[in-house]
């Protein structure tokens, strides 16, 4: 079974330089239906068995839930140490393998995402890396197949992690989970792309034209 978490941080403290462009409830709103986007394109992958959201926002488990979405909800320990609280928690419950897919990459389209699992036939992981060295989502099998390493030149760190670990590692460059929105040019090239994001085109209607 594959499952998939989506760490997110409390809203009122995320995406820090949106807030250089935007005040702190059009950065909920745009955070929120980033989110949205993404759960809808996880839950449309028939390879997913199992959708959870890991945060320490009661605000964001509910959103999680209304969207069909599992939520654990805990404190803040880092985002590495969440991804990894509730990859094991998802291993106890069942999953042979686990998809991190962060929550801002709001352009993704299901058949993107399921193209990353199925590049993977057997043990190993899968990598989507975003445009500016990140990693957009990965996929473990087993699920402590290497260390979460998310952060800046995250795609880098998973390649090196893998390679030291001896696992089979495959790197899929997908247009859709090329963006990772975080800051106002990163959206801006979101809304002019082809991509479906409905709910966060929708709040980017609102912010500009409220």
């Amino acid at each position: 079974m594959i499952a998939a978490v989506v760490p997110v941080k409390a809203v009122d403290a995320s995406k820090s330089r949106l807030r250089a462009d935007f005040d702190a409830d059009d950065v909920r709103l745009l955070a929120t239906a980033m989110l949205r986007d993404v759960l809808e394109a996880l839950a449309a992958v028939p390879a997913i068995a199992r959708v959870l959201v890991a945060t320490p926002d009661a605000a964001v488990a509910r959103i999680a839930r209304s969207s069909g979405a599992e939520a654990l909800l805990r404190d803040d320990p880092g985002l590495n140490a969440a991804i990894e609280s509730a990859t094991a928690w998802l291993a106890a419950e069942g999953a042979d393998g686990v998809l991190v897919m962060l929550g801002d990459v709001a352009g993704a389209r299901p058949e993107e995402i399921a193209q990353l699992i199925a590049a993977l036939d057997g043990d190993g992981v899968a990598l989507a890396p975003s445009r500016d060295g990140g990693s957009s989502a990965l996929l473990r099998v087993p699920h402590d197949a290497v260390a979460a390493g998310f952060g800046p030149e995250s795609a880098k760190v998973h390649r090196e992690r893998a390679l030291s670990a001896g696992v089979r590692f495959e790197e899929c460059a997908l247009p859709s989970l090329a963006i990772d929105v975080d800051r106002r040019e990163d959206l801006e090239q979101l809304i002019a792309s082809d991509a479906p994001a409905k709910h966060t085109r929708a709040a980017w209607r609102e912010v500009l034209e409220p």
